[in-house]
């Protein structure tokens, strides 16, 4: 079973249908023993960085998502979700995030005929081996929509990456935890497969 954290930051029937798609139990929840006996997490989101902080401590569900990647729980972060996990992002100055890995989220630079947010599709550059994009070609397409973007401290949890305006974290993966700057939900039949990639990851694999 899989546990998607309800936090109030929208998309969440969109994460469910995708994974019902692919034959998997998945309960939207914010309660904390559910959420802790899942066999994996995901963490969706979309909405402001300071205010999903302010909900997440509303419902103590940072102390939950932090509890999961301790004990080894497969954790995907999605779109917001991803930038959460990370220490804290110039769209809400003096907000912490979860700090789970370490880097900042920043603007996407102003530049001539860069419509921001990034919203559409872009090609995936993906670092060889990684288990979220196991069996996928280079270049593939994925769905972004975000104005805000991933600069990871550490380059060897970057997964992949893609070019827009800057260079950007689009996923990265370190022990049990995945995340995506895109919206694997909403990138069709390469979205699904991400998806059923992190789906085949479980406990006794970390």
């Amino acid at each position: 079973m899989t546990a998607i954290i309800d936090y109030d930051a929208g998309n969440l029937k969109s994460v469910e249908k995708a994974l019902a798609y692919l034959g998997e139990e998945a309960v939207i929840t914010r309660d904390r023993s559910q959420i802790l006996s899942a066999d994996r997490v995901i963490l969706p989101g979309v909405g402001a960085f300071g205010d999903a902080m302010e909900k997440l401590r509303l419902y103590e569900l940072d102390k939950v998502v932090r509890l999961v990647a301790e004990r080894n729980i497969p954790l995907l972060g999605i779109c917001l979700g991803l930038q959460l996990l990370f220490e804290s992002s110039e769209e809400s100055e003096g907000v912490s995030g979860l700090g789970i890995l370490k880097g900042q989220i920043l603007r996407i630079p102003d530049a001539p005929g860069l419509k921001i947010p990034h919203m559409g599709w872009n090609s995936l550059d993906i670092k060889p081996g990684t288990r979220l994009f196991d069996g996928m070609k280079q270049g593939e397409y994925v769905y972004f929509v975000h104005s805000y973007y991933l600069k990871a401290e550490q380059e060897d949890v970057v997964a992949a990456s893609v070019e827009y305006g800057a260079h950007i974290h689009a996923a990265v993966e370190w022990g049990n935890v995945y995340a995506c700057q895109f919206h694997p939900e909403k990138s069709g039949q390469t979205g699904l497969e991400i998806l059923k990639n992190f789906l085949r990851i479980s406990k006794a694999d970390l």
